[in-house]
């Protein structure tokens, strides 16, 4: 097993463990109980961010690990850090104001998609004995 990848997938599932906990904290200091899902804004972005965030993970970490099982795992952890920082960026920007999200997201769905293109590159050329 690679360990920049492994390190990488760790680092993503940490920072959904923190849009988790973020949005219990919500859920509790707005006084939202479950299985309430509306009530303050506040509450209600934590919960987007999450809910968003575990949506990215199911394509992400598959992506991730066949660009890196079948291209490069160095550059599979590197394009799986940039979907982690700008994960994280999108977190910080929604919980300011949802209008900023734009960027952090758009970057993060990038770098998924190029692992997603790599890895079904990577599986072709197996195919064709290249």
């Amino acid at each position: 097993m690679a360990p920049f990848p492994a390190f990488v997938t760790c680092l993503a599932l940490l920072v959904y463990l923190w849009t988790g906990i973020a949005c219990a904290m919500a859920r509790r200091r707005y006084n939202i109980v479950a299985p309430a899902v509306t009530g303050a804004p506040e509450f209600e972005r934590a919960l987007r961010i999450q809910q968003n965030t575990v949506e990215q993970l199911v394509l992400f970490l598959p992506s991730l690990w066949l660009f890196s099982h079948f291209l490069s795992p160095f550059w599979g952890g590197v394009l799986g850090l940039v979907f982690v920082l700008a994960r994280a960026y999108y977190i910080f920007s929604y919980s300011r104001d949802p209008a900023s999200r734009g960027p952090g997201f758009v970057i993060g769905y990038i770098a998924t998609l190029v692992l997603l293109a790599g890895g079904i590159l990577g599986i072709f050329r197996v195919w064709l004995g290249s």
